[in-house]
């Protein structure tokens, strides 16, 4: 029930919607009741010649004991039977469907509208996530919950409560009506229901819990998905096609077990109706039986009745049907309110002030910090360093020494677990988030660019960029050259993930973005490590350009790369070992020293071979 409280939350917005397809959805099922009613009409005076010319008698009003004649709803003269019953069948068919269809556009306008804005907010909640999120929740099973649960979401909460709502009205008019006509045979014909509804509840538990099943080994099916068609390169250059086809086997066989248990487990609400309604009706054809020859019961009023009865149980076993898809939409909700109420590790602190530009320096004062859920310990451990305004510093050392964790706590994709990270002498978990990362542009060795033209890629970020900013940016990054050679220039799309370009049109393309944001604070990540030699001498011109009159932070293996750096900080195991200039830490045999030398050993021997 609070899982159902919440989903129906974000559909207060439109309560006018909801409440005018409530109302058109009664009437339909009101009209829809009025059809047994006519029922007994027809067989009693219409299809009886030897009926008497009076008032066509349609019911007694429940509560006022009052007769209700047909012909003071449809104003035709008395002795027109015929007339009076045609146009009461025609009118009901008239407002029932005129009221279902705008009730049902309602319902659904209020449920697409509520999942919408739903879906909006898990993406919301999930884009905003840490960078720690991301590490313990694989991409395919994050789409498959934002796009496949919320969609069984979206079933429930559109289609199936405008069903939902019309065989509930459609029910209570019916049960109504058979109630009237004779309420002891009712409440005898209906004493078989809890008989229904007692295991459909236990069902609709069993069903949560297959739901959720099928949701996630959905989720992993996607999760193969995106993985093998992301990493088509790396799996052909493998020849692993017939492994990846095996996994998608297995996880696609695990799916359909989890969807047939589904059905299986949904499957049996129907033959129960039907069995015990069949039971029902054939108790009620021996009782008709021996009324209709005591001359206590007509014809007409034991087929209304019965038709009635029949009527009634059609909804009933639409609304058990419902109730099941329910229960499937409720156990996809459970992963998505979970995203929902996930906290932000990494978010704005009350208090938080933005940040106007950059002036003084950077300083990590006793920096600690560990990788969440990490066997390995503490990742940094009492770090200080600083670096002035305009300095160009180059963070150097082995694999996992934790070069790339310091750019990382600076943007706060992670918060540190001791000490502090100042931006101009302000703790950055004191500034906003978004104004601090104003302040910073990040060019890395795995450059992400999105399936988009050129010129919305190097204007991401800056939407509103004129297209001079846009072609000035590029001439700045050495990028212009090769992009008029395009098909449609800077409006040509550059494929997912940037297919479409080499590694170093692609960094290009980057260097391009971050001189368009013009942040004052860079940071360079292995920029050009995958490069071949000319490539790498143009992104080397092309970063000269943006690094000009900015802070820059240099993270680096070729130490060929470093050479020029006012300071360069070696670190070793999460702490700062050296800092010094290049000629100074060459000097003295410490790791850097070792570093130089390997690389060296390795250029001869290259060349040698």
């Amino acid at each position: 029930m609070k899982d159902l409280g919440r989903l129906l939350h974000y559909a207060r917005p439109y309560w006018a919607a909801l409440a005018g397809s409530v109302f058109l959805l009664a009437m339909a099922g009101a009209a829809h009741a009025m059809i047994a009613l006519l029922i007994r009409p027809v067989f009693d005076r219409v299809l009886d010649p030897q009926s008497p010319e009076a008032p066509v008698l349609l019911t007694t009003i429940p509560f006022l004991d009052r007769p209700l004649y047909l012909h003071e709803i449809i104003p035709l003269p008395l002795h027109n039977v015929w007339s009076l019953v045609a146009a009461g069948i025609l009118m009901v068919f008239l407002v029932r469907g005129l009221a279902d269809y705008c009730g049902n556009y309602l319902v659904n306008y209020a449920g697409f509208s509520a999942v919408t804005d739903l879906r909006q907010r898990v993406f919301e909640r999930v884009v905003r996530q840490d960078a720690a999120f991301f590490e313990s929740h694989t991409t395919g099973r994050l789409m498959s919950s934002i796009m496949n649960d919320v969609d069984k979401i979206q079933l429930a909460t559109s289609h199936l409560l405008a069903d939902w709502l019309r065989q509930s009205f459609s029910a209570l008019g019916l049960l109504l009506v058979v109630l009237q006509m004779d309420w002891k045979l009712a409440l005898v014909s209906l004493t078989v229901l809890p008989f229904v509804f007692v295991p459909t509840m236990r069902i609709g538990r069993r069903l949560r819990r297959a739901t959720r099943r099928a949701q996630d080994d959905a989720a992993e099916l996607n999760q193969i998905l995106q993985e093998t068609l992301s990493g088509h390169q790396v799996v052909k250059s493998f020849g692993a096609e017939k492994i990846e086809s095996e996994r998608f086997r297995k996880a696609s066989h695990r799916l359909r077990s989890s969807n047939l248990r589904y059905v299986a487990q949904q499957a049996l609400a129907s033959p129960l109706i039907e069995f015990f309604g069949a039971l029902t009706i054939v108790g009620l054809l021996t009782y008709a039986r021996n009324q209709i020859k005591l001359g206590q019961l007509t014809t007409g009023e034991f087929t209304s009745f019965v038709i009635a009865l029949l009527m009634l149980y059609e909804p009933v076993k639409r609304l058990t049907g419902i109730h099941n898809i329910f229960q499937q939409a409720l156990g996809a909700s459970q992963k998505v309110f979970e995203y929902l109420d996930r906290d932000q590790l990494v978010k704005d602190r009350p208090g938080a002030r933005q940040v106007e530009g950059f002036r003084n320096g950077i300083e990590m004062d006793h920096v600690s910090f560990r990788y969440p859920n990490s066997p390995d310990g503490f990742a940094m451990k009492e770090v200080s360093l600083t670096v002035k305004a305009g300095e160009l510093v180059a963070l150097v050392g082995p694999s996992g020494a934790g070069k790339s964790t310091l750019a990382s706590l600076l943007a706060r994709f992670y918060d540190v677990t001791g000490g502090a990270v100042l931006l101009d002498g302000r703790d950055v978990r004191d500034i906003t988030l978004a104004s601090l990362r104003e302040q910073i542009g990040i060019v890395a060795q795995d450059t992400f660019l999105f399936n988009d033209t050129v010129a919305n890629n190097i204007r991401y970020g800056r939407p509103e960029a004129a297209e001079e900013e846009v072609r000035e940016a590029a001439r700045n990054a050495m990028a212009e050259d090769f992009i008029v050679r395009l098909p449609e220039g800077y409006q040509s799309s550059i494929g997912e993930r940037g297919t479409k370009l080499s590694g170093g049109q692609r960094q290009r393309i980057a260097i391009a973005r971050a001189l368009l944001k013009n942040a004052p604070i860079l940071i360079l990540d292995e920029a050009t490590s995958h490069l071949d030699t000319e490539s790498e001498a143009l992104v080397q011109r092309a970063l000269a350009n943006l690094m000009a009159g900015r802070t820059v932070i240099v993270i680096a293996h070729r130490l060929s790369t470093v050479r020029r750096a006012n300071k360069i900080i070696v670190l070793d195991h999460g702490r700062v070992v050296e800092t010094g200039t290049h000629e100074e830490l060459v000097q003295s045999g410490g790791v850097y020293q070792r570093l130089h030398e390997l690389q060296y050993l390795e250029a001869d021997l290259v060349e040698n071979q």
